[in-house]
């Protein structure tokens, strides 16, 4: 692995959020960031891998395009792909699987292009092919045009490891840091959520105001690769959190057990000294002591948790008490029905494309400084 070569790597987003991810990977200081479709693409090398595993939180993997290739049949793709400098990258003692994808090409069948790269790896390199590998290449065939990838994460990037307790349907850590960012949040104001369930919102922000790294408590799939400079890692991966913010971030929840499951994650995620868990329902909600934040709240709604015609009350009493009570904050709400959004009679703002969350079509609703 050589580590100062410079290619293309590619961070995978959710898609309609392109352009929030491209704005992070500006402000970590990530060279020629674009937002493309499905996510963004940056240059470095191997050490901007690593950095982009550690360091970027709207990603959901990232990968390393180690090669591109015009291929117009099967044995031009099997030809090609052997000539790649697959031992720069794999090593011939670690198994790997192959994913194929093909759009407007004429290899159109991605199941045996993807048994042509995966024989090719086999017998050029040595290295184990199985179904099972947590190293994956993963090759798109465009319009005849061959990019082979390597998936540098492993498991996807919103598992920081430190959420182990779950309630239904929660937020995906790297969605809800996107949206955090579409709400102007940067870390230098208190955060509110009031209906937390397993903390997400509370807990990246405190991360973010914090300064700490998402993936400094798990592992990756680059670990794994040829040359890997674990003592370089270690250094990087050190770096971070080095200050404690003057601020707090406040989530409560009318259901107990969601409060113990926040305060069990956020201990877990170094940020019980940043953040606040209460027990308590809507109408009972205040803003803390200080300046005004934001608001953020991923509230139930019908297709993810029941029949939404249950839930304009709630909707309702969420918009009264914060219009009541949070002049100056700003509300940030997520939800797939926009009837409900209205329920609240908050001042939103014309609100951006709906994304995918877990399968359901939820969009973010956002308002000004409260009156």
């Amino acid at each position: 692995m050589n580590t100062d070569a410079d290619f293309e790597i590619f961070l995978v987003t959710f898609p309609g959020l392109e352009p929030v991810l491209c704005a992070e990977a500006q402000a970590k200081g990530f060279r020629e960031p674009m937002a493309v479709k499905g996510g963004v693409t940056v240059r470095g090398g191997w050490p901007e891998v690593w950095r982009a595993n550690l360091e970027i939180r709207g990603a959901s993997r990232v990968l390393a395009r180690i090669g591109a290739f015009r291929a117009f049949h099967l044995a031009q793709l099997d030809k090609r792909a052997r000539r790649l400098a697959w031992g720069d990258v794999l090593r011939p003692d670690v198994p790997v699987r192959v994913e194929a994808s093909c759009k407007g090409s004429r290899i159109y069948h991605a199941g045996a292009a993807a048994q042509r790269i995966a024989t090719a790896i086999r017998e050029e390199l040595g290295a184990p092919v199985s179904a099972e590998a947590e190293i994956q290449v993963k090759a798109r065939i465009d319009d005849d045009l061959c990019t082979v990838s390597i998936d540098t994460s492993g498991e996807s990037l919103h598992k920081r490891n430190h959420k182990e307790a779950v309630n239904k349907a929660p937020m995906r850590e790297s969605l809800a840091s996107l949206f955090l960012r579409q709400c102007g949040y940067d870390g230098a104001e208190p955060v509110v959520d009031p209906m937390c369930g397993s903390g997400t919102f509370v807990i990246e922000a405190a991360e973010i105001a914090a300064g700490l790294h998402p993936g400094r408590s798990r592992r990756f799939a680059f670990e794994m690769l040829a040359g890997f400079d674990e003592a370089a890692w270690q250094r990087l991966r050190g770096t971070g959190g080095g200050t404690r913010p003057d601020l707090r971030f406040h989530g409560s929840d009318r259901d107990a057990g969601a409060v113990a499951m926040s305060r069990a994650n956020a201990e877990r995620a170094g940020v019980a000294d940043l953040t606040e868990f209460r027990h308590h329902a809507i109408s009972d909600l205040a803003p803390p002591a200080g300046p005004p934040g934001l608001v953020i709240v991923n509230p139930p709604y019908g297709n993810r948790i029941g029949d939404s015609k249950s839930l304009y009350p709630l909707y309702g009493a969420l918009g009264q008490t914060l219009l009541a009570r949070f002049s100056g904050w700003r509300v940030g709400l997520v939800t797939s029905d926009p009837s409900l959004a209205r329920t609240t009679l908050l001042p939103f703002e014309p609100p951006s494309a709906p994304v995918s969350n877990g399968g359901v079509r939820v969009t973010l609703f956002r308002t000004g400084p409260l009156p």
